[in-house]
């Protein structure tokens, strides 16, 4: 009798499996470069993303040079000016005085708008000193700029000249500061008295340096009042105010001479 053959699918089976196992284990391998891939791949996004941020931040450095040169060509651009008339009861082409600086014309009084800030100005002159003075409106007051003497105030001057001299018996710094004050008051009585407690006639004692500036200070600034009033020269005021002075104190005025300490 034929022997039976023992059926060998076995084998092929066992390679199947084989085959298999080894196809499973494969992929395992192959699939860590594709994971190196990955973790690569968001370096080199990242990468990509760093210029095209700095593309977009480069771009705001000009609108910022535009600012600054908008505000540089502000600050270049002249301030607006309107011209007025008046103001405060003073008119242009009006002489008036200032405390510090006496008689000066108002020569323009304009209000210059500067960054968004409009501010009203006097513009003094002031021609013997050749100065021009801005006085800010709304400090005129306060400053105590005012109107040329009224002939009441003109004539309480002169009288004051024709008093007696006053003069106090203490220390010549302390009285140098009191004859000051007056001077730069603008006040034109107190301004008198100092002409008048300074003044010295040819019979009288020689005055000191410092005597004679304040007194000669005092005599210009109350003639060149008197001269603009009476619409003279300062000389002819000067010439006038000295000799209501010598008549008072009974003799001509002395010239200067040597200095006295």
């Amino acid at each position: 009798m034929p022997t039976k053959k023992k059926p060998a699918p076995k084998k092929p089976a066992a390679r199947k499996s084989a085959a298999k196992t080894a196809a499973k284990k494969a992929p395992a391998k192959k699939a860590a470069p594709k994971t190196a891939a990955k973790k690569a791949a968001p370096k080199a996004a990242a990468k990509k993303a760093a210029p095209k941020a700095a593309a977009k931040k480069a771009p705001a450095k000009k609108p910022a040079a535009k600012k600054t040169a908008a505000k540089s060509a502000a600050k270049k651009a002249p301030a607006k000016q309107v011209v007025r008339r008046s103001a405060l009861g003073f008119r242009v082409n009006e002489h008036i005085v200032y405390p510090a600086h006496g008689v000066g014309l108002i020569v323009e009084i304009s209000a210059q708008e500067i960054a968004g800030m409009s501010l009203d100005l006097f513009v003094i002159n002031f021609e013997k000193e050749k100065m021009v003075l801005r006085v800010p409106i709304d400090k005129a007051e306060q400053t105590g700029m005012r109107k040329l003497a009224d002939p009441k105030i003109m004539d309480g001057a002169i009288k004051t000249l024709k008093g007696r001299a006053r003069v106090k018996r203490t220390m010549w710094s302390r009285r140098a500061q009191e004859y000051e004050a007056k001077i730069n008051s603008g006040d034109l009585i107190a301004i008198a008295e100092v002409v008048r407690d300074l003044f010295r006639n040819e019979n009288q004692p020689e005055q000191s340096y410092s005597e004679r500036q304040l007194y000669e200070a005092a005599l210009e600034r109350m003639a060149r009042e008197v001269a603009t009033v009476e619409k003279t020269t300062e000389d002819a005021a000067i010439v006038k105010l000295e000799a209501i002075l010598a008549k008072t104190t009974g003799g001509a005025r002395r010239q200067p001479g040597s200095d006295a300490t």
